[in-house]
Parts: structure tokens; C-alpha cells; sequence
């Protein structure tokens, strides 16, 4: 089992920046490839960014791609999500998401990570 918390969202005007976290707890974090989704209300869950378990490979939502970006800190058991040039559509509730496949392409697809957390909410303001 793995435990996740999000962290960092809140209010912030557009154009503004926030940084997300997420702690892992429960097991060995590097084994784990990672993800941030989002759901706005009335709205499917979608794909944000995800990171393979060493960081050497990421992907993005064309959506944020330029403004948002993922890392994360196996020492520390922590993944991130630095938001950048946040737009009022990026609101949403924010997860994390954690997987032990490899195969970080099929997983983005289907969005069927095995763990998840409960969310932290990011509202932008026009």
C-alpha cells in the first residue's frame, strides 16, 4: 500500500504560479511511476502530467504543456508540480497518482494508476 497527501493548491489570480506536492508513504517511492490529474466540477478526470519512477521520463497534457512542470525528490518521497502562467480553466481538484508499471505510456491512457490521493484544490482567478 501506498499512502498519498497532496499539498500547495489554493486561490491565486491568473497568470500567478503555485506548486503542488505529493508525500508517499507505505513503500518504496522509486518504485513507483507517478501522475497529477484534475477534475473541474461537472467535468471527467484528466490528465495532467506523469513522471517514470527514476524522473528521466515525463509527459504532459497538451494543455499545460510549457506552463506546468513535474519532478520529484525520491530521497525525500515527494513528488511535485510547479504551476506556472495558471490559466482560470486550470481550476480543478488536483490529485496524485501512483502506479508499479513501467510502462508509463498505457498507464496515462487508461488513467488507471492503483493509488490515489485525496486531492488538493487549485482556483484561479480571472
Amino acid at each position: 500500500q501506498v499512502q498519498l497527501v497532496e499539498s500547495g493548491g489554493g486561490l491565486v489570480q491568473a497568470g500567478g504560479s503555485l506548486r503542488l506536492a505529493c508525500a508517499a508513504s507505505g513503500r518504496t517511492f522509486s518504485w513507483y511511476s507517478m501522475g497529477w490529474f484534475r477534475q473541474a466540477p461537472g467535468k471527467e478526470r484528466q490528465f495532467v502530467a506523469a513522471i517514470s519512477w527514476s524522473g528521466s521520463s515525463v509527459y504532459y497534457a497538451d494543455s499545460v504543456k510549457g506552463r506546468f512542470t513535474i519532478s520529484r525528490d525520491n530521497a525525500k518521497n515527494t513528488m511535485y508540480l510547479q504551476m506556472n502562467t495558471l490559466k482560470p480553466e486550470d481550476t480543478a481538484v488536483y490529485y496524485c497518482a501512483a502506479d508499479r508499471t513501467p510502462d508509463l505510456v498505457l498507464i496515462i491512457t487508461t488513467g488507471d494508476f492503483e493509488f490515489w490521493g485525496r486531492g488538493t484544490q487549485v482556483a484561479v482567478a480571472s
